[in-house]
């Protein structure tokens, strides 16, 4: 205490000192003592003062006992190292000792010296520690009382003052006229609850009557009609006359096992806590956990109102968990608005994420026979297959490798076959079959397909073989004739910018452009257009490095799609299947234009395309 004393009256009076009268006056050293190194961050400022110039050592020198070479650990608002040897030119060490003795303790210091774990900024000594480990003791034990928790405190530390923020402090504030009646034995917890609000939870109204059935027959008129009155009003049921009444129904302690490793305490906290609630309310990083909870407890609106969270919030990160907890609690809804949206992002998006691990192997091959399946070319989607089967067989990697790196890694497997003829591989031919490889027709491609040692050599040997026949034909591919699972298909992905989106795609030596234009009143037009070899729109590479046929014209099938959200369903425009022959010049050398009214972005555009015998 007289050490604190002595810096507050030294504080008091030299407030109107300045940086400058620093320089030359050095404050009184409070005495040292046993008990002294505990008010550390307040003596630290004259310890940074004693680092004076020769020549001004003369007027005051330091009696504080101070390290040899941590001259000074804490001053101001940071930590800074000091040589042991005196600077007169250390300017910052002494306008921050200035600031830090002005300004006492400020807040960081605060929250570093009460936080759960403290730096340490000096040698504490055993006396402060012990001290700190009987207040965290006692800390502690309060909220092991406030929560009435079972005895397996380890299981929960992390979570304590979530836990107690979601259920305890809530229902009290709901029930402050009201003891808790009920207690739950649920996940080595003590739940505090009241009948009243028990009536939500299909089980635990049947487990609260079953435990009261053999006690007091108004105790169980008293739990039914609390269940069929549910409309009356919170107030009432919150009156004097009835917390009066509660206080003679004997309290009743139920049990609920549960064996699912979805439910978290967190979650089942959550759920108990929208028994007290008029409308569910739910956060989407709780939404799996909570929806785990109200299943098992019988909660429809609750569940109800997970499954409406989820659908409205499915992305990369949760769509394949989604996915599976559709699957696993039978809704139909969420598990189709999953599949719709791997339909179209699955190549876009998903494919550049380490979530695609995730994905499960029967979705995926769904996925990719879907005729709504969304992909900027026949390669992308060969890329991102190749990507998942290489994290399959990698599940530790965290980071989406190149496309390069996975060449190089299937390269480096045993050559005596192709991986899908190993043990191994056998299991993806479904997943490879569903693929339109025969839409591959860049040179480029096709030799990182043969380097890989990937697909058996009859694949490769079909591929080639089909495209040897559709230039010699002129590029009529005979060998494709369903469209809805054989077209060549292309695709765009349209944002707020540009305006105006194109492509030039070439098959066989002809060479088309796929545009979209976004006019005024989110207006959009797609279309198709063919472009002559000679066109001055084609790049040098594309023109030299391409097959060109001289045909004047070339009958295509094609359709074009447009997908997008709106209200949380994706909705489809299409030209449906048409086939036009496309000549050199204009009007010929246009598809029809699909122009759309679309009021929401992204929109997902696909391009199909197959050539007919002529």
């Amino acid at each position: 205490m007289a050490n604190l004393r002595s810096t507050a009256n030294f504080t008091n009076d030299q407030k109107s000192l300045d940086l400058a009268q620093l320089t030359t006056f050095v404050p009184q050293m409070p005495t040292s003592d046993g008990k002294s190194k505990n008010f550390y961050l307040l003596t630290a400022p004259f310890a940074a003062l004693g680092a004076l110039s020769p020549s001004e050592k003369k007027i005051s020198t330091a009696a504080w006992p101070l390290r040899q070479r941590c001259f000074r650990i804490q001053a101001g608002l940071n930590n800074r190292w000091q040589f042991p040897c005196d600077l007169s030119c250390d300017l910052l060490g002494t306008a921050q000792a200035n600031k830090a003795y002005r300004a006492s303790l400020n807040e960081t210091l605060r929250r570093m010296m009460t936080a759960d774990t403290p730096v340490s900024l000096f040698d504490e000594s055993e006396d402060l520690a012990a001290n700190l480990k009987v207040q965290t003791q006692l800390c502690k034990i309060h909220l092991s009382q406030q929560v009435r928790k079972g005895s397996k405190l380890d299981r929960l530390q992390t979570h304590l003052p979530d836990t107690k923020e979601v259920i305890f402090s809530h229902t009290q504030k709901l029930s402050e006229d009201m003891d808790p009646d009920v207690s739950l034995k649920c996940l080595g917890f003590l739940w505090d609850l009241h009948r009243i609000y028990l009536f939500k939870s299909k089980t635990l109204s049947q487990l609260l009557i079953t435990a009261v059935e053999s006690r007091s027959p108004s105790d169980l008129e008293s739990i039914q009609g609390n269940k069929y009155n549910n409309q009356s009003s919170l107030a009432a049921r919150k009156s004097k006359d009835y917390a009066k009444e509660n206080t003679k129904l004997r309290a009743v302690t139920i049990s609920l096992d549960i064996q699912d490793p979805e439910i978290t305490r967190i979650g089942f906290a959550i759920a108990l806590k929208n028994l007290y609630n008029t409308e569910p309310e739910v956060e989407e990083a709780d939404v799996l956990a909570v929806l785990a909870a109200a299943s098992v407890l019988q909660f429809p609106s609750l569940f109800q109102k997970c499954v409406s969270i989820m659908k409205n919030g499915i992305s990369s990160a949760n769509v394949c968990s989604y996915y599976s907890a559709a699957c696993k609690y039978k809704q139909e809804l969420l598990k189709t608005d999953c599949e719709r949206w791997l339909e179209l992002n699955l190549v876009s998006h998903l494919g550049f994420e380490i979530h695609l691990k995730n994905l499960p192997q029967e979705l995926l091959h769904k996925v990719l026979k879907s005729p709504r399946l969304f992909t900027f070319s026949e390669f992308s989607l060969l890329k991102t297959t190749l990507c998942w089967v290489f994290l399959q067989l990698n599940p530790k990697v965290q980071i989406i490798p190149s496309h390069e790196k996975i060449l190089m890694y299937f390269s480096s497997l045993p050559k005596r076959c192709s991986f899908l003829e190993r043990d191994i591989g056998q299991r993806y031919i479904a997943i490879f079959q569903s693929l339109r490889l025969h839409g591959i027709t860049s040179s480029k491609h096709l030799k990182d397909l043969q380097k890989i040692n990937f697909f058996p050599l009859p694949w490769l040997t079909q591929i080639l073989s089909n495209h040897y026949h559709a230039l010699e034909s002129g590029g009529d591919m005979p060998f494709q004739k369903d469209f809805s699972t054989q077209a060549v298909r292309f695709g765009l992905v349209l944002k707020q910018e540009p305006r105006y989106h194109e492509e030039i795609i070439s098959i066989y030596g002809f060479f088309f452009e796929i545009k979209a234009v976004r006019h005024e009143a989110s207006m959009y037009s797609f279309y198709i257009k063919r472009v002559k070899h000679t066109d001055p729109v084609l790049s040098f590479l594309a023109a030299e490095c391409n097959c060109v046929s001289l045909r004047q014209d070339r009958e295509v099938i094609y359709e074009i799609k447009a997908h997008y959200l709106i209200n949380g369903k994706w909705r489809e425009f299409s030209t449906d299947k048409l086939t036009q022959k496309f000549g050199v010049t204009k009007p010929s050398c246009k598809s029809q234009v699909l122009k759309v009214w679309i009021p929401s972005i992204p929109i997902y555009v696909t391009y199909a395309l197959l050539f007919p015998s002529s």
